[in-house]
């Protein structure tokens, strides 16, 4: 891949830092294709091969509208709950 040549990426599950080469891209849109003005995030193939890969609809919209990883775990996953239960309450 052009340009990608020596560059060191970090995993955005455990950190690893590694060679983009040996790295697998994740774009949190799930729509890795489409690449016009994209930065993707990495992960190392150990963690890649954890991932689960059963659909997740709506799931990294809600994530980044929740603002996981800039608020506080425990308010990430009060909001988190909060949306699970009314998202459930309205399918009922």
């Amino acid at each position: 891949m052009l340009g990608s040549r020596n560059q060191t990426v970090s995993c955005i599950a455990c950190g690893t830092d590694l060679e983009r080469a040996d790295a697998r891209e994740y774009d949190k849109y799930g729509d890795r294709w489409d690449r016009d003005g994209k930065e993707f995030e990495h992960l190392c193939k150990p963690c890649f091969r954890g991932l689960n890969k059963y659909a997740r609809d709506g799931l990294e919209d809600t994530l980044v509208e929740l603002d996981a990883g800039r608020v506080s775990d425990a308010e990430f996953i009060e909001q988190f709950i909060e949306r699970t239960h009314e998202e459930h309450a309205g399918r009922e």
